[in-house]
C-alpha cells in the first residue's frame, strides 16, 4: 500500500461556516506546515453565509496586525503567505432540503459572539481583493472551486476537510460524483452523535442536524445511489470532539491572563492582536459555556483538523478495497459503524439511528461484566437490581424485512474511536495558534 510522503504538504480543502470553534480549527490549519491549504469553502451553518465570510477576513487582520509586531507570527502562519494565496469562495447557503437553520443561539448574529458590536476594532473596512494579497477571492462556486483543485492534484492526494453542514461536499458529489470518488484523497467530516446525547437537540450534532438529507444521500444512501468512497472518509463524531476542550482557567493561565478578570470587553492595548481576537469571541463563549455547566469550550472541529495533520491521504491503493477502514498513524483509530439519519422527525430531525443488531460486544454483559462495570462507573451511571437489567440488554431474535432501511449496504462508515489524547491537543494548538509552550 502506498503512503503519501510524511514531509510533502497534504493539500488541503476546507469547506466551514466560521463560527468559534471554527475559527480556532482554521487558525490551527495556517499554522500547520504540514498542510497545503488550497481553498476555504465557506458555508451556511452556524450563521448566516455573508457573516460566516466576513469571519475570515477579521481572522487574518489578526494575524496580519501581529505579524507588523512579531516577526515569529509570520513563520508560524506558514498559509498565510502573498506569494501562495488560499482561494476564498462560498458555498451552499442553505440545505439540500427542508428549512434554514442557525446555530446563532451559540455563536452569535455574526457567528464570533458577537464581536462586531463589543469589539468594533475587529471590524474589517475593506473586503476588496486589493487589499487582501494572500487571498483569492473567487466568484465561482465552492464546487467549481473544489473540482479544479481535485483534479489538478495527483490523484488520491487532496484532503476535503467539512467542518460544516455536508451541503456543499453534497452538491459537488451531485454534479461530479464519479471525479470526486475516483481522484479524493480523504474526507474527514466533523459531525453527528453516535452514542452520547447530541448538542443541537436531545440527539443531534448541529452539523448534522443542519442538513441531515446530505448527510444520508452521501453517507447511507439507497441503492442503486453511489455515496463517498468510504474507504477514504472519516466521521469525527462529538462522541470523540467532546471529551477535548481548552478549560478556561488554562486559557488564562498561558494564554490571556486578563481573560478571566473583571475587565470586559478584553482591552487590545493589553494583549497582542491573535490573542486579544480569541479572546473577544470566547468571552461570550463562556459565559454561555458557565450555563451548560462547563468552564471550558470544547475543540470539535479542532479535532477534525488535528486528524487532516497526523493522517495524510494513502495514496493509491495497490489493491482498490472499498470496505478497508482508512489507514491511521499511531494514537489513532476508528471503527466501522452502521447507522440511518433521521432526516424528518419532529423531535429527532438529525438524529444517527444506530444499528446495534449483530454488532460484537452489543449483548452479552455476562461475558463483559467488568468492562460494563468499569464503563458504568466512568459515566456515574446509577441503576437498580442486577446488574444486567441496567446495563445492556439480553440479544434479540432479528426480524429483517426486505427493505430494512436501518441496515444499510456496505461494512459501515468509518467513525474515529481514538485519538493522542485531549493534553496533546492543548499543546499543539497553544504553540501553533498563539505561540505558547505549555
Amino acid at each position: 500500500m502506498a503512503h503519501t510522503s510524511s514531509h510533502k504538504k497534504i493539500p488541503v480543502i476546507i469547506d466551514t461556516d466560521p463560527g468559534v470553534d471554527d475559527v480556532l480549527a482554521i487558525l490551527l490549519a495556517l499554522a500547520s506546515p504540514e498542510l497545503d491549504i488550497r481553498a476555504i469553502i465557506i458555508t451556511f451553518g452556524n450563521t448566516d453565509i455573508e457573516a460566516a465570510y466576513l469571519n475570515i477576513f477579521k481572522l487574518y487582520q489578526a494575524i496580519l496586525r501581529q505579524a507588523q509586531v512579531d516577526p515569529e507570527t509570520r513563520k508560524r502562519f506558514c498559509n498565510v503567505s502573498a506569494e501562495r494565496p488560499i482561494i476564498l469562495v462560498k458555498g451552499a447557503d442553505g440545505p439540500l432540503e427542508g428549512e434554514l437553520h442557525s446555530a446563532q443561539y451559540f455563536h452569535g448574529r455574526d457567528g464570533l459572539s458577537d464581536i462586531t458590536n463589543m469589539h468594533p476594532d475587529l471590524n474589517v473596512a475593506n473586503v476588496g481583493a486589493d487589499s487582501w494579497p494572500q487571498l483569492i477571492l473567487s466568484d465561482q462556486s465552492g464546487v467549481d472551486v473544489a473540482l479544479d483543485i481535485i483534479k489538478s492534484e495527483p490523484a488520491r492526494s487532496v484532503t476535503y476537510i467539512v467542518l460544516g453542514p455536508m451541503t456543499t461536499l453534497a452538491h459537488l458529489h451531485r454534479k461530479h460524483g464519479d471525479v470526486l470518488r475516483d481522484r479524493i484523497g480523504r474526507i474527514l467530516c466533523m459531525g453527528g452523535a453516535l452514542d452520547v446525547p447530541g448538542n443541537t437537540n436531545a440527539v443531534a450534532e448541529f452539523n448534522f442536524f443542519a442538513d441531515p438529507y446530505a448527510v444520508r444521500e452521501l453517507l447511507t444512501p439507497d441503492p442503486p445511489t453511489i455515496g463517498l468512497p468510504l474507504d477514504r472518509f472519516l466521521l469525527v463524531p462529538l462522541d470523540i470532539t467532546t471529551p477535548h476542550e481548552i478549560p478556561f482557567p488554562f486559557y488564562q493561565t498561558y494564554i490571556d491572563k486578563n481573560f478571566l478578570s473583571t475587565k470586559r470587553p478584553s482591552n487590545p492595548d493589553e494583549k497582542l492582536p491573535i490573542t486579544h481576537f480569541t479572546s473577544s469571541f470566547l468571552e461570550r463563549t463562556r459565559e454561555v459555556m458557565i450555563l451548560f455547566g462547563k468552564d471550558a469550550m470544547e475543540l470539535h472541529d479542532i479535532v477534525v483538523v488535528w486528524c487532516a495533520i497526523n493522517n495524510p491521504p494513502e495514496g493509491e491503493r495497490v489493491v482498490p478495497d472499498e470496505s478497508a477502514l482508512p489507514a491511521l498513524q499511531t494514537g489513532w483509530a476508528a471503527a466501522p459503524r452502521k447507522f440511518q439519519i433521521e432526516r424528518l422527525g419532529e423531535l429527532t430531525r438529525g438524529m444517527l439511528v444506530v444499528d446495534r443488531r449483530q454488532a460484537e460486544g452489543a449483548y452479552d454483559p455476562g461475558a463483559n461484566r467488568a468492562l460494563i462495570q468499569a464503563d458504568i462507573e466512568k459515566h456515574g451511571f446509577t441503576y437498580a437490581g442486577v446488574l444486567e437489567s441496567a446495563a445492556i440488554p439480553a440479544q434479540v431474535e432479528i426480524e429483517q424485512p426486505p427493505s430494512d432501511v436501518l441496515r444499510p449496504a456496505g461494512p459501515g462508515v468509518p467513525v474515529v474511536t481514538t485519538t493522542p489524547g485531549p493534553a496533546a491537543l492543548l499543546e499543539l494548538l497553544s504553540e501553533r495558534v498563539w505561540g505558547v509552550t505549555v
